[in-house]
């Protein structure tokens, strides 16, 4: 499986468990295996770089075990095919996402006006909000 120039996958190291799908779907569903459960060790693959991979056990979440064995369930799809293929494609994207560096995020200040805009709101609301105070006899607003 090719991913990019720099990382192809060999098909040794994916596994694919082929599993009864849940939901609706009547008899199809209770007799054929429809569901695709794919399974790579992403610990020890070597065509996947160290940095990519750290990136990928943030982006798995739940679908990477302590072990580092990264797990993707396909059952979209009625046929074997679909969802092997809908597996596939997601393990793809997924590296995919994990190769792209996040931007370093660069800190900024407010402008002086934009100081003085929040100030000035600020200071509107709070005179609005005052008119809504009992007004005492005799007293000037």
């Amino acid at each position: 499986m090719r991913i990019n120039e720099q990382i192809q996958i060999s098909e040794s190291e994916i596994s694919e468990v082929f599993i009864r799908s849940g939901g609706p779907g009547g008899q199809n569903i209770n007799k054929v295996a429809t569901a695709v459960q794919l399974k790579i060790n992403i610990a020890s693959s070597a065509t996947i770089p160290d940095h990519v991979k750290r990136r990928l056990k943030r982006l798995a979440g739940k679908r990477l075990s302590s072990d580092g064995i990264l797990r993707i369930e396909a059952n979209r799809f009625r046929s074997q095919e679909k969802n092997r293929e809908d597996a596939r494609l997601r393990l793809m994207e997924l590296i995919r996402n994990a190769m792209i560096a996040p931007k370093k995020r660069v800190r900024t200040h407010p402008s002086r006006s934009s100081r003085q805009k929040r100030i000035d709101q600020k200071k509107k609301r709070g005179k609005v909000k005052s008119y809504r105070k009992k007004v005492n006899p005799g007293s000037e607003i």
